[in-house]
Order: structure tokens, then C-alpha cells, then sequence
């Protein structure tokens, strides 16, 4: 991939979607990447399900998954379960789950082909995918409910999964997650015709979505299924860093913004925000109003707001 000048915009595209292994995806995601004190010691305080903090292995049909956790369990809380954007891993949210574990317990995972986690040991798909996500929510958050907040890709795997989870996942924090609609999203704001940066970027990304990662992560376009009338985060980013794509920009932060709104139907209880002063990492540019965010719909979670 081009790696001057505005290139750096369709890296993070690509990142946004699925994107590990891809030329300049470590870098889009080394800030605020190391992990903290709590999340690095294998094993500590390891006992009953949803007591241990810092970081364990679990096993999930043979391979290994490794799962962080911050912070008590407080009664009557949600356990937060935060989920990580393609090509990143539990580390790049080790300070926001720092933050969160000084008044919730938070946690977090690699999935399989990320991270400190094994590879896996074919194609994935959001279902697969999900029964590694079941069985990290019962290892750490036992009896609990759980607020999933993801990330980018973590954000379009959160809000598939709690559908089909609504006895246990209680609210949801959707930050600038991947458009429900992506793959149709490049195909119709970046035409076969592209040439140059475009047409890289929508060939790359097409074939990230089809599952040619190290995840290895199919993940096909639907329709926004309803999770019933749990507290949903949505938020966006505010700098449009997309537009600087050589005249699909433009197009491009369209589709993406009604990506966004697409998400809203996660639940009658969802609210749209923007985060003026952000780009694709929100929770990195603007952490204060991530934090928010999830402290908030966990406490309504919980009942308490």
C-alpha cells in the first residue's frame, strides 16, 4: 500500500474494517498501546469465574484465548467486556481498561488470530467468533450481565452478537463501529473503475471482509437485527479523516456516517452522538467521552442511572 502522504487514510479504512497484517496497520494502532500494570501478569488472582484479574488463558474448543480483566465486581453492576477494532488487541485498550476498572470491573480479549490468542484453524464467522466471545463473558463476568463496548470492527461483532444474547448483555457502546452494510458500502462509492489509492483500498478491504486476515474473519453484509430496548451508545467520529481519498472521500464519510445511523436499530433505546475531536480511535483521541459513555449505559444497565 502507498505509504505517504494522505495514504494514511486508507490504512486506517482498511485497519477500521478488519485489518491486521496489512502494511502500516501496527503503526495506525501503537498509541496508547501498552498495557497496564493490572493486564500483564499471566494468571493473577486467577480462581472463581468472574474473580480473577489481570490476564489469563482460557481454552475455547482447544485453542487458546487470551482475556485481561480490571477491577471488582461490584452487585448488581454489568461486568464491562470491551472488544478490539481489526488489527489491534487487548493491549491498544489497556489504558482505557485501566480507567474503567477503577470504578467497574472491565475486561478484554484477543480473539483467535490477534494478539496473545492462538490462530485459528480455519475461516471464522461471527458465529464461530461468538462462541469464543460466550464462553470470555462466562469466564469473567460469572453470574453478572455485561455491557459489551467495541470498537471498529469490535463494535460490528458486539452488535450481532447481543441479539442472540439478550439474557446477558444488557447495553452496548458502539464506537465508530464498522458499517453493517460495508462490502456494499466500497462497492458502490468506489467503482471497478478506481485506479490509484482507491481502487487498493476497496480490493484490500473487500478481501479483508471475505476473511484473508490473520482472524481470518468472514464478515458479511445484514440487516441491524434488535436486541430489544437495552441502553446503545453510538458514536461517531468527527474529523473526517476518510475524505481525503482521492474523489471517493467524500462518498466514503457518507457511507460511513449512515453506517452509524444503520446501528441505531441495535435497539429502541440507542442514541446517536459525534465525537467532534476524534478520527477513527475515538476512545484514544477523545477518552474521556468513551469513558463516559460506557460508565453511563452501565449504569443504566444496572438500573442506577
Amino acid at each position: 500500500m502507498i505509504r505517504n502522504g494522505k495514504a494514511s487514510v486508507a490504512i486506517a479504512l482498511v485497519c477500521t474494517v478488519a485489518g491486521a497484517g496489512l502494511v502500516g496497520c501496527e503503526e495506525a494502532s501503537s498509541a496508547d498501546s501498552k498495557p497496564s500494570a493490572s493486564a500483564t501478569t499471566d494468571g493473577a488472582g486467577a480462581d472463581d469465574k468472574g474473580s480473577f484479574t489481570g490476564t489469563e488463558k482460557i481454552k475455547v474448543d482447544g485453542r487458546s484465548v487470551n482475556v485481561s480483566c480490571s477491577g471488582d465486581q461490584a452487585k448488581g453492576k454489568p461486568v464491562v467486556v470491551l472488544l478490539h477494532g481489526g488489527g489491534d488487541g487487548l493491549d491498544k485498550l489497556a489504558g482505557l481498561q485501566k480507567t474503567l476498572g477503577e470504578k467497574d470491573r472491565a475486561c478484554s480479549y484477543d480473539r483467535l488470530g490477534a494478539g496473545a490468542s492462538d490462530q485459528p484453524d480455519g475461516p471464522q464467522t461471527l458465529e464461530s467468533g461468538g462462541k469464543v466471545l460466550t464462553a470470555v463473558i462466562d469466564r469473567v463476568a460469572g453470574d453478572a450481565p455485561v455491557v459489551l463496548a467495541g470498537h471498529s470492527l469490535g463494535g460490528l461483532i458486539a452488535a450481532r452478537y447481543a441479539p442472540d444474547h439478550q439474557d446477558k448483555v444488557k447495553g452496548l457502546v458502539l464506537m465508530d463501529a464498522t458499517s453493517p452494510t460495508q462490502s456494499a458500502d466500497l462497492e458502490k462509492e468506489i467503482p471497478e473503475s478506481a485506479t490509484g489509492m482507491a481502487v487498493e483500498l476497496r480490493e484490500q478491504t473487500l478481501a479483508i471482509l471475505r476473511g484473508e486476515s490473520p482472524e481470518k474473519l468472514v464478515v458479511p453484509d445484514g440487516e441491524v437485527r434488535s436486541a430489544g430496548d437495552i441502553p446503545v451508545e453510538v458514536i461517531q467520529h468527527g474529523k473526517q479523516y476518510l475524505a481525503a481519498v482521492p474523489q471517493y472521500g467524500a462518498g466514503l464519510e457518507r457511507a460511513w456516517a449512515k453506517g452509524q445511523e444503520k446501528w441505531l436499530a441495535v435497539s429502541g433505546g440507542s442514541r446517536l452522538s459525534t465525537a467532534e475531536n476524534s478520527e477513527h480511535y475515538i476512545y484514544v483521541d477523545e477518552p474521556d467521552l468513551a469513558v463516559g459513555a460506557i460508565r453511563r449505559v452501565a449504569s443504566q444497565a444496572a438500573g442506577t442511572a
